[in-house]
């Protein structure tokens, strides 16, 4: 089985970035010089991917508005000769079929995924968090289609974090396989301290086999009245074998402010155009103190 589709759930309110996110989306906050969900999208069509499954909700209509075509200003742009900018914005509304499902409730992640059934079918699927970016020569969810194509199972990735800092994630314990590579044994939605000998922590990459659609049907509502995938990933991991990939790259929480910053200077100083002068501007701040 091939990865055809990759859900991105964009319906959160985004309560960590407001006020930015009061008006306007959090996945619309540009990092450089695109929003962090067009980084997103991108990274789906690098790793092969042929359809994006937006789930959406209230509000959030400006980031379907920009990976469409805009007639008058594209109309306007070749009007006043800017050929080039025309032709990058055609290019974002041509990236790669885009679906929308609205998530009626704010019931969470696990509920998110649920809502896109229909549209995903009977076949394994991605999921990328808008709040996730991962830089990387190869794109991470590449890496982890590449794993799946081995071992046709759901796929969590994960990064190791001090543990003091791992109540705020999804721990994952399990034995080594290969390298970078764990066959999980157990999972741990935000531990208390010593809950876990584990380091291994989920961020907002998966594969997910279309077996976890009735699993989440069936999750009851758990933290805050959502209903956690974490929930139904464990359920799954007892049925079939799951794995945690190691991915290779640096991933930046864009939806935490510190996170964000974190990201436009990561980015910013690899821009093709801004890098150099971007980071003699770094180098000129952190010497005035």
């Amino acid at each position: 089985m091939k990865i055809r589709k990759a859900v991105i759930p964009v319906a959160g309110l985004g309560t960590r970035f407001l006020p930015a996110s009061k008006a306007i989306p959090k996945e619309m906050l540009t990092v450089v010089d695109r929003p962090t969900i067009q980084y997103i999208v991108e990274e789906v069509v690098a790793s092969g991917i042929e359809q994006v499954i937006l789930v959406t909700s209230a509000g959030k209509s400006a980031i379907e508005n920009h990976f469409d075509y805009d007639f008058e200003l594209d109309t306007v742009l070749q009007m006043k000769k800017k050929e080039r900018m025309a032709e990058e914005l055609n290019h974002i509304s041509n990236l790669i079929d885009i679906v929308s499902v609205r998530q009626k409730k704010p019931l969470g992640l696990g509920h998110a995924i649920w809502s896109t059934r229909n549209v995903v079918g009977d076949e394994p699927f991605a999921v990328l968090l808008g709040d996730d970016l991962v830089l990387s020569d190869e794109p991470c969810c590449r890496q982890m289609i590449t794993l799946f194509d081995e071992v046709q199972e759901s796929i969590v990735a994960i990064q190791r974090v001090p543990m003091e800092q791992t109540s705020s994630y999804g721990i994952v314990e399990g034995q080594k396989v290969k390298e970078k590579t764990y066959r999980i044994e157990r999972m741990v939605e935000k531990p208390a301290p010593g809950a876990t000998a584990s380091d291994m922590a989920i961020i907002g990459r998966y594969i997910l086999r279309p077996e976890i659609f009735p699993l989440l049907e069936k999750t009851k509502p758990g933290h805050g009245g959502e209903i956690q995938l974490t929930d139904a990933l464990l359920q799954l991991s007892r049925q079939r074998a799951m794995y945690a990939y190691e991915f290779k790259g640096t991933r930046f929480d864009a939806g935490d402010k510190l996170g964000y910053l974190k990201a436009i200077i990561a980015y910013g100083v690899r821009h093709p155009h801004l890098g150099e002068e971007f980071r003699r501007y770094i180098r000129q701040v952190s010497e005035s103190g």
